[in-house]
């Protein structure tokens, strides 16, 4: 049992037949009486965003996942497939349950997240680094204060980056917000 005041971002806890893993945490104590924990978690199962309150003292379930490694190979509209490098089996997991898959690559390495053998999420780096495909050129001039224009990269994302990056260019984007960090 782990007490809800040791939950932290990253946290893994099953409760009601659910798995949870923690985004956010709050320990909240106004005068007398007990202190309050609420805590922003996402439902691996689901992945629905929910917030939970607990009273200070209380427990949950801990939840024994483990993170495996895994060659994403190609994805479809509804699934994304990967092979085990050891064994060569190739594991077929729905979309809606890989949150952040628009940041995978094919024939790069992922890892994911199992418990008991069912995939429940994808563990990405907090940045990678993705080539941009398409921009239009910056309009010399507009650089006094900090302006933006849109780009698409080779994963199809579209993000808004400074006016001196051009096509072919590689920039480091955060993969928890999806938004430009810097030039790599």
């Amino acid at each position: 049992m782990i007490g809800v005041q040791d939950l932290r971002t990253g946290t893994t806890f099953e409760e009601d037949d659910q798995i949870f893993v923690v985004l956010s945490y709050e320990h909240i104590k106004m005068g007398r009486g007990s202190a309050n924990i609420k805590v922003k978690v996402r439902n691996l199962r689901t992945g629905a965003i929910t917030e939970k309150g607990y009273i200070s003292g209380a427990q949950v379930h801990p939840a024994r996942t483990q993170n495996k490694e895994y060659q994403f190979l190609y994805k479809d509209e509804e699934n994304a497939f990967f092979m085990d490098p050891q064994t060569y089996e190739q594991h077929e997991i729905p979309l809606q349950k890989l949150v952040g898959h628009e940041f995978l690559q094919e024939g790069e390495n992922a890892t994911l997240q199992f418990y008991d053998e069912e995939p429940l999420a994808l563990q990405l780096p907090p940045k990678v680094t993705l080539k941009v495909e398409d921009t239009p050129p910056g309009v010399k001039g507009n650089s006094a204060s900090n302006v933006y224009k849109d780009a698409v990269l080779v994963n199809g994302m579209k993000i808004r980056v400074p006016l001196f990056i051009n096509n072919g260019d590689e920039v480091v984007v955060d993969t928890r917000d999806g938004s430009y960090t810097k030039r790599a």
